[in-house]
């Protein structure tokens, strides 16, 4: 009876063994992967880049930061700069994905010296050159390792810039292996494997780097100055764009990944979005056309004086920082410049989106000139920058055709008011709010042009070059919250307090003296 027992017993076990082992085998689709391919995290990847790190997509929430746009409609939000709680997610979706890309790559190509690999060094300098902009010190080195550190330390500004020269750097370097070796990876939408256009991008965005340094141009260790030079002068070494067909840049397909503005949303919003004066104004105040073709006039102030819809007294906005319900009886009555409808609402693809483009390399080259960095023609590159803006935006010397839509006329219907104008470079260019001139002064035409061209493109640049220079004023008031204060920064998410108490505090006292405010000023622009 004791022998049948433990029989019995055992044959119990050996069932439930069994019936565990096919429950966890079922859980397991055979038909279906548990690993994703490098490719397809790449894929991933790149389209996450239409909205970076805080909304950096066309008419997202940095373009109002940066003053482009403002909403006059509280249902659909205001236009404060509300920075608390900074970006921390980045680490567990986007960099955590690149991190897995690596290993993918490896584990199917048995070596790190892939094209993944090398795309995955530009874009871990492309977001932690965001995330340190955005806050200061951030975790690098011990970030990402998962299980092994929670608790990860937090790098010094000064850090984690250098890391981020020494990847695009590599990232260079790889891409020109790669290409010499006739390397190929799938899923790279915007090159198809083309490492020479990625060796492009990786220079011309170490020049937006350097030139974020402004500040800190004396600094031994970072060699801004000599950093700069020599990749301005070895075009073999650090090849750079050359035209616009060089930009780094997303392109939206209709009914797949539509513009974030289009005639889906027309309805609910067009109205709701108006110009912000620190754009148009800077606009006008140049009689430069790109505001007739990214704007519309102000139809009261056209009906109301009989002038021409093209006529740049046509074009005001309200401050970013005025009070939401006066902008939105402005607004109402037609009495400021709406979005130009024709442009970012009649289609399903709009405009493509820059990230890094050829406008702003010229002018961060003619930046670097000005200041002594290195030796060439600084107006050159500044005209070079000018004339590529104006590519983008259609505008061509003689004659040019705008679109706009009338107070109560249909877009369904094409009501469209055409509107020529005529645009002469030289005579643009030879104002002298406009014509290059050394010092000082022609730095800030410079600045200025450089805001005007990341209209609705670039990400944060706008905003980031504004708080390093002070180009071009900023609108403060009600309207934009914190006391009518542009905060300097992100605060750290206030989670990091309970999951990282220790080194948080830290990195707190270590920058400014405990504190975590968005008005803190970080080591970047000291």
């Amino acid at each position: 009876m004791k022998k049948l027992f433990y029989l019995l017993a055992v044959a119990n076990l050996v069932m439930v063994s069994s019936c565990q082992k096919r429950f966890d085998e079922l859980q397991k689709n055979p038909n279906v992967s548990d690993v994703a391919p490098p490719n397809l995290l790449l894929n991933k990847l790149l389209n996450d880049l239409r909205e970076g790190i805080g909304g950096v997509e066309p008419w997202g929430a940095v373009a109002r930061y940066s003053q482009y746009y403002c909403r006059n409609y509280q249902y659909y939000g205001d236009n404060q700069y509300n920075w608390n709680n900074g970006p921390f997610d980045i680490y567990t979706n986007t960099l955590k994905n690149i991190v897995q890309m690596d290993k993918e790559a490896e584990r199917l190509e048995k070596n790190t010296q892939t094209g993944y690999h090398a795309i995955g060094k530009f874009l871990r300098a492309y977001y932690f050159y965001n995330l340190t902009s955005m806050m200061g010190d951030v975790p690098l080195k011990d970030a990402l390792k998962g299980a092994e550190l929670l608790q990860p330390s937090y790098d010094q500004q000064k850090d984690i810039f250098l890391q981020i020269l020494t990847w695009l750097d590599e990232a260079n370097n790889d891409f020109k292996s790669l290409d010499d070796r006739k390397a190929s990876i799938s899923g790279d939408f915007f090159f198809n494997g083309d490492f020479s256009k990625w060796r492009k991008v990786a220079n011309a965005y170490k020049l937006r780097v350097l030139i974020a340094l402004s500040k800190k141009e004396g600094d031994a260790e970072l060699k801004i100055r000599q950093r700069f030079a020599e990749t301005l002068a070895d075009n073999v070494k650090y090849p750079l764009f050359e035209k616009m067909e060089d930009n780094f840049m997303y392109r939206y397909v209709a009914s797949i990944n539509n513009y974030p503005t289009n005639t889906i949303n027309f309805g609910n919003d067009a109205l709701r979005y108006n110009m912000a004066e620190t754009y148009v104004k800077s606009c006008t105040n140049l009689k430069d056309p790109r505001v007739l073709v990214t704007c519309e006039p102000a139809w009261k102030l056209v009906n109301d004086n009989g002038w021409a819809p093209t006529d740049f007294r046509a074009f005001v906005a309200s401050g970013t920082g005025e009070a939401q319900d006066v902008m939105e009886s402005k607004a109402l009555a037609y009495s400021i410049s709406l979005i130009n409808r024709y442009r970012y609402y009649r289609t399903l693809t709009a405009e493509d989106f820059i990230i890094a483009g050829y406008p702003e390399m010229c002018f961060n080259i003619a930046e670097a000139l000005n200041r002594g960095w290195a030796t060439g023609n600084a107006e050159d590159w500044y005209m070079k920058g000018i004339k590529a803006s104006l590519e983008f935006y259609g505008i061509k010397e003689g004659s040019n055709m705008a679109y706009y839509l009338g107070i109560g006329k249909l877009l369904s219907k094409n009501e469209w008011t055409l509107a020529p104008f005529t645009f002469n470079f030289n005579d643009y260019y030879t104002q002298g709010t406009v014509e290059y001139e050394a010092g000082a002064a022609g730095l800030n035409k410079i600045l200025m042009q450089k805001y005007l061209a990341f209209f609705q493109n670039s990400g944060w640049e706008p905003y980031f070059n504004y708080r390093r220079t002070g180009v071009p004023t900023f609108s403060t008031g009600v309207g934009i919250g914190n006391n009518g204060i542009i905060p300097k920064r992100w605060s750290y998410p206030s989670y990091e307090m309970n999951r990282n108490k220790e080194n948080l505090k830290a990195a707190l006292d270590r920058q400014f003296s405990g504190s975590n405010n968005i008005n803190d000023v970080i080591w970047l622009i000291k």
